[in-house]
């Protein structure tokens, strides 16, 4: 019962972990990067569909972004949902292929996207501490049905604060890695 719950509580923690590395991958580092464009989504047909159904996109150098869309009348509808997107992207386009040319970062938008990051690795952090509080509940109901002893629930609690303290660990090391490369030109 003690392993049945161990195994929740890191599937979760695994959950708020990939969750991390979605978000991140959506944040610009000066670099291009397909999964910038991943929470995008264009009218297709009167449907709200994501950009990489309705188009090939593709990352030419890293400087440079390009969008093949299925159909030709899409180009305009792609180019203007684009530019109303929060990336501050300026797409081009020549009627078949967009070009999205991603500038270097500022040092102020640097410092404005650390900030994201670290707002985002603290929801990461809370989200592993609440799958924690989760287990431990779990633990002591367990405890109070009298399935496990005492002494039980004292060694499955340390074994809960270890597996949190190892995703807590894990989710600086991956916000550290993203800061760098946003840090870095």
């Amino acid at each position: 019962m003690v392993n049945d719950v161990l195994e929740d509580l890191e599937a979760g923690m695994n959950g708020a972990m990939e969750a991390l590395a979605r978000e991140l991958a959506k944040r610009r580092t000066g670099r291009a990067n397909v999964a910038m464009l991943d929470g995008i989504k264009v009218d297709y047909y009167g449907t709200l569909s994501p950009l990489n159904q309705v188009a090939a996109i593709q990352v030419a150098d890293p400087r440079l972004i390009t969008i093949k869309p299925w159909e030709k009348g899409m180009v305009a509808a792609i180019e203007k949902v684009l530019i109303q997107s929060s990336l501050g992207l300026n797409p081009n386009s020549d009627g078949e292929l967009i070009r999205i040319p991603i500038p270097p970062l500022t040092g102020e938008r640097r410092k404005e996207l650390v900030r994201d990051i670290k707002r985002l690795a603290e929801e990461a952090k809370v989200a592993v501490r609440n799958q924690r509080r989760d287990g431990n509940e779990m633990l002591k109901s367990l405890e109070k049905d009298k399935e496990i002893s005492e002494d039980d629930l004292r060694r499955a609690l340390t074994q809960v604060q270890e597996i949190t303290d190892r995703f807590v660990a894990k989710v600086d090391e991956v916000v550290a890695v993203k800061e760098r490369e946003i840090l870095e030109d």
